[in-house]
């Protein structure tokens, strides 16, 4: 069990402002409740530019409640450019801090809150301040996290390895495919702050690391997933996606003409499950994600 402080453990059973504020000024929502974690705070800001009130609705586990209700707690009575100044190292340092598992949680609220203030910006026709505008590019699809979260969170902390991020921001706790590009971000942060990385070798930096390689298992999954089951599919104008595999669930989404079709349980259940269990295992379960 993860070692949560008296203050987590407090606003995770009585979490504060827990819902929508009536007409909200500004939305911000994060994340994916595909994958787990998923987060909407919305905020009510004066004539002067000071939060009134902050309310969230989280769908995630205990660190990402507590985070959002001290997140609420922390931006009320605040002006616009004081909630920015907000990191995601103060959340967790309100709560007394967080484990280096949950870390992500604490960035969440951040990225909520700046999505809520750039919402607001664009309510009231106003330029967005330039610390605000999102220039980057979303590596981790899974959970929606952009390069710019990873870069700071590998520059703050200091991180080297890809499962560190992936504490830190969730980024790469998906499908995994983003690691390689995870692995490309650590080495040239620490490229350019001229730090010994542990990667630096005589003739200077080392080559990327490869991407990971799939077990044998998961690859024979993959291939029958997006190869045959997909080819049968398409001739419907249906198509399919492998998310991720979780020990002995398989999770899917399908797309296309298959997405609306109401009889999408019977394709997931028995056709793709079928097939799976007779050219891999009996044991392993479909489960169907929803965009």
């Amino acid at each position: 069990m993860w070692d949560y402080s008296d203050k987590v453990l407090e606003h995770f059973m009585n979490p504060r402002n827990v819902g929508d504020v009536e007409n909200a000024d500004g939305v911000g929502e994060v994340g994916s409740m595909a994958c787990g974690d998923a987060l909407r705070l919305t905020l009510k800001i004066d004539a002067d530019g000071r939060i009134e009130k902050a309310m969230f609705r989280t769908f995630g586990c205990g660190s990402a409640i507590a985070s959002s209700s001290v997140l609420t707690e922390m931006v009320a009575g605040r002006t616009l450019e004081e909630a920015a100044r907000i990191t995601n190292e103060d959340i967790a340092r309100e709560l007394g801090g967080l484990p280096r598992e949950k870390m992500h949680c604490s960035v969440m609220g951040r990225e909520a809150l700046e999505a809520a203030m750039i919402d607001y910006y664009k309510r009231q026709g106003r330029d967005i301040p330039c610390e605000l505008i999102a220039t980057d590019v979303e590596i981790c699809h899974c959970y929606q996290v952009k390069r710019s979260t990873i870069k700071n969170a590998v520059k703050q902390h200091k991180l080297k390895d890809v499962e560190d991020v992936t504490h830190y921001t969730k980024a790469g706790g998906g499908c995994t495919a983003c690691h390689h590009d995870i692995r490309h971000i650590i080495d040239d942060v620490w490229e350019e702050m001229g730090t010994d990385s542990g990667l630096v070798t005589i003739g200077g930096l080392a080559p990327p690391a490869p991407a990971p390689q799939e077990d044998p298992r998961t690859a024979q999954i993959r291939d029958l997933v997006e190869n045959d089951i997909a080819r049968g599919l398409r001739t419907d104008g249906g198509d399919i996606e492998l998310v991720r595999i979780v020990e002995n669930r398989v999770h899917v989404r399908l797309t296309g003409a298959c997405a609306s079709c109401p009889a999408s349980q019977a394709t997931i259940k028995g056709w793709v499950e079928s097939q799976l269990r007779e050219h891999v295992s009996e044991h392993l379960e479909v489960v169907e994600e929803r965009s």
